[in-house]
């Protein structure tokens, strides 16, 4: 959404340059957007085949509604309502000194600068593809059979399609070094992935740059349209974690003479869960009422975001571990738990941030790699040590025949399994979908990628819930202090020790008890 330097299918050039700076931003996660306001400060543009363009954003949009006679009113009360369109503000263009210098005062127009707005299924309509030539700008040999005029970008126009790509001119004049463009606003009556170029054509204005913005709106606010529906599905997740807090809420009371330290973890996962959805909501809500991102609130968001991560992390890392249930503590590996958990929040939240506050163009691919693959990392130790905490748990419970507690664990442990093939997969089919749209033609689609992340965690957290949730029985999962249930490996083995010693003084014991009575056996004989 951000704007970049890309290009739709501009001729056989211009699909290069498409396809190569979509790719590249496929490489970000689904909801890289920061405004439906693209402001752009002093950008210059680049060359390409023969002509300069600039990228002035793109954003998935829906038609205009068309209103019937009875909602004429409701539509006059509020003029947006229903409106899709990208209006042009204070759009300035200014040329080199030595640019100016070289035209005639006298001329009135010195100079030319195009705004193209073009649907990603109609990028082929602009260049000369169809006059079998790689030029993006009309030159005298094409414009011989009056195919295209000479200066101009080159465009495919079909009379029968209203709704094709559109141009907007905007003259220099004399030795003037800036002009700007006429305040306008462009109706979308074909839903469609669009894409704005700013181009020029005359190499005279090589060094030109622009200011000011472009305000995208869809028919419901500002929001872009592969975002739309994520709002409402925060929404959603709002409910469903305010009626699991609900329910675990009422169970909690329920037995509250019999909790244990877990539930007061599980509870702080769940209160976290209603806040992120809640600000997420909140969030969207808010951008799609005034085009621009609410920094305060998507701050909070993004930073509850990394805190339920790495909590939710850390309770699945400890209830492998038997906290709570089979050990009373962590003992000596505290430490590094809450190390590898708050080394998880600050990469977490360091990437949170560039995701949502930070502009793509601010940040280059080797950049976001940097803030990726700590993530990334630290994920696989989490993994790691969580299934290497679970085998030696579930072994152990075997060994002491604890059979209610073995059985809690192998289905916890089934869930975890599961719940990392649906990830595998997932990713799997993330990435077919990025490879499979290079040009984001099924952006309506795209909103489910990060939508299932949020939903396979509380369902997750939904099947803790259920095996942990408190009960007037605690003690078929809780710790207790009966033998063979400490699983410190020293404490065992001391233990162990301790019961061959004994075994032995026992041995002997009865050795010499039963030589005593021999003897005395002998002396009655005797």
């Amino acid at each position: 959404m951000k704007p970049s330097s890309s290009s739709p299918d501009l001729g056989s050039n211009g699909h290069y340059i498409i396809a190569s700076v979509i790719i590249y931003l496929s490489c970000y996660s689904i909801v890289h957007v920061g405004a439906s306001i693209h402001d752009y400060q002093n950008e210059t543009f680049i060359h390409r085949a023969n002509s300069f363009f600039f990228h002035g954003g793109s954003e998935g949009l829906y038609a205009s509604r068309v209103f019937s006679v009875n909602d004429t009113q409701a539509s006059e009360d509020k003029p947006l309502n229903g409106k899709s369109f990208i209006r042009f503000e204070s759009i300035t263009f200014r040329r080199t000194k030595e640019s100016a210098a070289m035209k005639n005062e006298m001329q009135q127009r010195t100079g030319l600068v195009e705004a193209i707005i073009v649907k990603v299924k109609d990028r082929k309509k602009i260049g000369g593809a169809y006059l079998n030539s790689e030029a993006l700008c009309c030159t005298p040999e094409l414009a011989k059979d009056g195919s295209c005029k000479v200066g101009e970008v080159i465009i495919h126009e079909d009379p029968d399609d209203s709704n094709g790509p559109k141009r907007l001119q905007t003259f220099f004049e004399g030795k003037n070094e800036e002009t700007q463009m006429v305040l306008q606003q462009i109706e979308i009556n074909s839903t469609g992935m669009y894409y704005l170029y700013f181009m020029f054509c005359d190499p005279e204005l090589k060094g030109t740059i622009i200011s000011g913005r472009t305000v995208w709106r869809n028919p419901d606010g500002y929001l872009p349209g592969k975002m739309m529906p994520l709002m409402t599905f925060y929404g959603l997740m709002s409910l469903a974690y305010l009626l699991l807090g609900l329910l675990w809420f009422l169970r909690f009371l329920r037995y509250w003479k019999d909790i244990i330290q877990l539930h007061y973890h599980i509870t702080a996962v769940i209160g976290l869960g209603m806040c992120e959805m809640a600000l997420w909501y909140f969030e969207y809500a808010n951008f799609n009422s005034t085009g621009a991102r609410p920094m305060g609130i998507t701050l909070w968001a993004v930073t509850f975001t990394a805190v339920k991560k790495t909590v939710s992390r850390l309770l699945i890392l400890v209830v492998s571990m038997g906290y709570g249930v089979v050990r009373p503590t962590l003992g000596a590996i505290t430490s590094r738990v809450l190390l590898l958990g708050a080394a998880y929040f600050v990469a977490s939240e360091a990437l949170e941030l560039v995701e949502h506050l930070g502009n793509i163009n601010d940040f280059s691919g080797k950049t976001r790699l940097f803030l990726v693959l700590p993530v990334a990392l630290l994920d696989a130790c989490f993994i790691l040590w969580i299934f290497s905490s679970l085998s030696k748990t579930l072994e152990k419970l075997q060994t002491r025949r604890s059979t209610v507690k073995l059985e809690l664990y192998r289905k916890f442990t089934n869930a975890l399994a599961v719940t990392v093939l649906l990830s595998v997969i997932w990713i799997g089919y993330e990435l077919y979908f990025n490879a499979s749209d290079p040009l984001s033609e099924l952006w309506r689609r795209a909103w489910i990628i990060p939508a299932f992340w949020t939903l396979l965690a509380y369902i997750l957290l939904v099947v803790i819930c259920v095996l942990w949730a408190p009960s007037q029985n605690p003690t078929r999962y809780a710790y207790s202090e009966e033998a063979g249930e400490d699983f410190d490996e020293e404490a065992i083995a001391v233990k162990v020790a301790g019961e061959r010693k004994e075994r032995k003084a026992a041995m002997v014991s009865d050795h010499h008890v039963f030589g005593l009575i021999e003897d005395r056996e002998e002396d009655k004989r005797e």
